[in-house]
């Protein structure tokens, strides 16, 4: 399989920080420095986790690493479809996701960086964890910029993308990615039918705004996804193996005409820092 960058970037801090999941240019690479792990008690605000539970959580989470180094004054900046499964389809997929988790060693859930065989035993915490968060269908790639470029990227983005019309978005393929220097693989559901195209317009837009600014453009064939879980290393041969064995079984996502969740387009957000901007408006608003 052709190896392609996984497009996700982490939450971003006030600076540059983002988790290596996110794609960027070889002149920002350097040295991957570990960041902490993000606090669990935000995966349960209810406090309804034993605390056994959560100990175990925090003993398995993985490190993660910048993905371009720290510079005072730079701010992480990325460009979004905010994502939410619906409840129907969350029921299979967290016993799709359980199986992949007892055959399948060392994969990890996006973001929040938690080993998904820590989960195993509790469907319900699974669901929450893995499927119950904000995914994101990146339309350009997160970079560092700095702090009087801001205001001209905002404003820019909604001059480009002020009125956008609602549209479904059908998430219709598994399909599994790993970055560019193959030290993560990523299991992603692919957008491939309903809603390609309109993306991809979108995608074009933000790509103006990025070379306005001197920023790196998205790929020249962009295959918008949101990522589940991620791997170390490139283990995509064994995980496509393991997923298209898997899919056979339960039916998820075993062809183009089946979809495996449909969600409405509902805006485009701009996250630099730890800022998040609305990008568009509604036509029918």
């Amino acid at each position: 399989m052709e190896a392609l960058q996984a497009s996700y970037g982490g939450d971003a801090s006030s600076d540059s920080d983002a988790d290596d999941t996110t794609p960027v240019p070889t002149n920002f690479k350097e040295s991957p420095t570990p960041l902490p792990p993000p606090p669990l008690f935000l995966l349960n605000p209810s406090n309804s986790t034993p605390v056994g539970t959560m100990d175990c959580l925090q003993a398995g989470q993985a490190a993660r690493v910048r993905s371009f180094p720290h510079v005072e004054g730079n701010y992480a900046l990325h460009v979004y479809i905010p994502v939410y499964i619906p409840s129907v389809p969350k029921k299979e997929l967290t016993l799709f996701l359980k199986k992949l988790a007892s055959i399948v060693p060392g994969l990890h859930i996006v973001d929040v960086d938690v080993p998904l065989n820590s989960l195993y035993e509790d469907d319900h915490k699974l669901e929450q964890v893995a499927l119950g968060r904000e995914f994101h269908i990146s339309l350009g790639r997160t970079v560092p910029i700095r702090v009087h470029q801001i205001d001209s990227v905002v404003a820019m983005l909604r001059q480009k993308l002020q009125f956008q019309k609602r549209y479904w978005i059908d998430f219709s393929k598994w399909q599994v990615f790993v970055n560019d220097d193959h030290t993560r693989t990523f299991l992603s559901m692919e957008v491939v039918t309903g809603g390609l195209a309109e993306i991809r317009k979108q995608i074009h837009s933000v790509n103006e705004v990025y070379k306005l600014h001197n920023l790196p453009e998205f790929y020249k064939d962009p295959r918008p996804h949101i990522s589940l879980t991620w791997a170390l290393g490139d283990i995509s041969d064994s995980l496509e193996r393991v997923v298209e064995e898997e899919m056979k079984r339960f039916n998820v996502g075993s062809s183009l005409h089946k979809r495996i969740f449909t969600s409405k387009f509902g805006g485009i957000e701009c996250k630099i820092g730890n800022k998040t901007y609305k990008i568009c408006k509604f036509q029918d608003e």
